[in-house]
């Protein structure tokens, strides 16, 4: 059996509103092995959750449309599947924790009952051994007296306790594939530590791999394998946590880094940040979509986008000025015209 689990190729997206067509995910590729954790980072809008959203083909069709690529799941293209396939994978072998538990489960149904829906859809068990099997996995998450909060309502959980609930119905059938949407965002520091203690020890128990789509690249180093870095429905950079983490080399990834609350920041000290707007995707983008804000940026950067390119084993950049042969000096940026002087 082979050890890849995933292989997205060139992935686009698109939602169209009348004549307007916005490209919200263009040529998104990557890989991810058995057991293994990937990181998909990026602003708001940069193209995180539609990635993932197209995996499970949830993209509401209209207005959006996957317009092109392929979805290797265990080598079967998950794009060619009838719509009964694609519901035997979706919370069996691929499930999906969202970002606003409260709003992800129902209000009118216990957690028991939205536990059990999902085992007895695809374990074919009966009601009792998906109720014993729903009260295991409370138990799993570390939810106390789990026989009597079996038949208590999301509004009775608190935050965290509803994003356990989530993990809870996520795992419940041992997938293979577990795609968490920025699952501690709404959560206080300690809670999150908690979920992603709670994750970490879940995917030892079954062999699970992670997708995990966050704004927080601390829970990056914290979880992940590899890293894939979003801007404007692009992959501008991928690679191993430790690559990113130590020598990160697209301008955007560094512009991350820098806005970051770290140890290193002093009291009243003034956070980093990227100047600009991410681009409005419902324009054609010439040349780096990152440009306008980048203050590396040359003439060549505002007429040719730039390719992919392995600038290290493993190390995938997409800049003019970071290759094999040549580098930009992160320290030098004030050397070359800003590019907001050529918007």
């Amino acid at each position: 059996m082979s050890n890849e689990l995933l292989k997205v190729e060139n992935l686009e997206v698109q939602f169209k509103s009348g004549s307007t067509v916005t490209k919200a995910v263009n040529g998104v590729s990557f890989t991810l092995n058995r057991k293994e954790n990937i990181g998909i980072v990026g602003e708001s809008g940069s193209g995180k959750s539609v990635t993932a959203t197209s995996l499970l083909r949830l993209i509401p069709t209209p207005p959006g449309n996957i317009s092109g690529g392929k979805i290797l799941f265990e080598g079967k293209d998950l794009l060619t599947l009838s719509d009964k396939e694609m519901r035997d994978i979706r919370g069996n072998d691929i499930s999906m924790i969202f970002q606003d538990p409260l709003t992800s489960l129902n209000p009118v149904f216990s957690v028991g009952d939205q536990i059990m829906e999902s085992i007895k859809l695809h374990q074919k068990v009966s009601k009792k051994e998906a109720k014993q099997k729903a009260i295991q996995m409370l138990q799993l998450v570390g939810i106390p007296a789990p026989e009597k909060r079996l038949n208590m309502y999301p509004h009775e959980f608190s935050g965290g306790m509803r994003q356990r609930v989530m993990i809870a119905i996520a795992l419940s059938c041992n997938p293979k594939l577990l795609i968490a949407d920025e699952p501690t965002t709404a959560l206080d520091v300690t809670v999150q530590a908690q979920i992603l203690e709670l994750m970490k020890k879940l995917q030892d128990e079954f062999n699970t791999s992670i997708i995990m789509i966050t704004h927080d690249l601390g829970v990056v180093w914290e979880i992940c394998h590899k890293v894939l870095v979003m801007y404007a429905g692009n992959v501008i950079e991928y690679g191993t946590v430790e690559e990113i983490h130590d020598q990160p080399m697209h301008p955007y990834t560094w512009g991350l880094l820098d806005s970051q609350i770290t140890e290193s920041v002093e009291d009243h000290e003034m956070l980093t940040t990227i100047p600009g707007s991410p681009p409005d995707l419902r324009q054609e983008i010439k040349g780096c979509p990152f440009a306008p804000r980048c203050s590396y940026a040359r003439d060549i950067c505002f007429s040719k986008a730039p390719e992919m390119v392995e600038v290290k084993e493993k190390h995938f950049v997409a800049c003019h000025f970071q290759t094999k042969e040549t580098r930009l000096n992160r320290k030098e940026r004030s050397t070359h015209v800003r590019a907001v002087v050529k918007s």
